[in-house]
């Protein structure tokens, strides 16, 4: 999907200055709406009438950004590769024993933390040939999840945090 008409969605759906990073389908946003399960499906709906297929759409705050990147388990640790690491937001908290379920795979030389409603992976060889995919993750977890690589996760800090900045349009 083109951003333009990504950003065209959010527009429609209420929210005030969308801003798309790269082609990766990251929207950064301003709302006064506080029930984020509620946005998500607004935006969701708005995905599905305008391109004509669903998407499961996650929300996180700038607080909850700002979080993430400050609870990086690898941060501390020389030489971790920020290419390497990759973030999934998932759609809730699996609890104890998903998480238990998910960390008893084996890993070949991968390291995970899950975090709450965030999973950090440190792929010391790269993503490509990794048994830890998307689908199994799911499938261990039992919820839905989009992973962005550290660089990404920052990059959207950094607008959000601009973004936080500005006034709400007074029209």
């Amino acid at each position: 999907m083109r951003m333009d008409a990504l950003r065209a969605v959010y527009e429609s759906v209420g929210l005030e200055n969308p801003q798309t990073y790269l082609q990766s389908g990251n929207v950064v946003f301003k709302t006064r709406e506080r029930d984020l399960t509620a946005l998500a499906k607004r935006i969701e709906s708005g995905i599905e009438q305008h391109f004509g297929f669903p998407s499961d759409v996650i929300v996180r705050t700038s607080s909850e950004l700002r979080s993430v990147v400050a609870r990086n388990p690898f941060a501390a640790r020389p030489g971790i590769d920020p290419s390497k690491l990759l973030v999934t937001f998932l759609a809730g908290d699996g609890g104890k024993e998903a998480q238990e379920n998910l960390l008893g795979i084996k890993a070949d030389s991968e390291e995970m933390e899950v975090d709450g409603r965030e999973l950090y992976i440190y792929f010391p060889f790269g993503i490509g040939r990794s048994k830890l995919s998307p689908a199994l993750i799911e499938k261990k977890l039992k919820l839905t999840g989009t992973g962005r690589n550290w660089n990404t996760v920052t990059n959207l800090l950094a607008i959000a945090e601009k973004l936080e900045n500005k006034k709400f349009d007074k029209s």
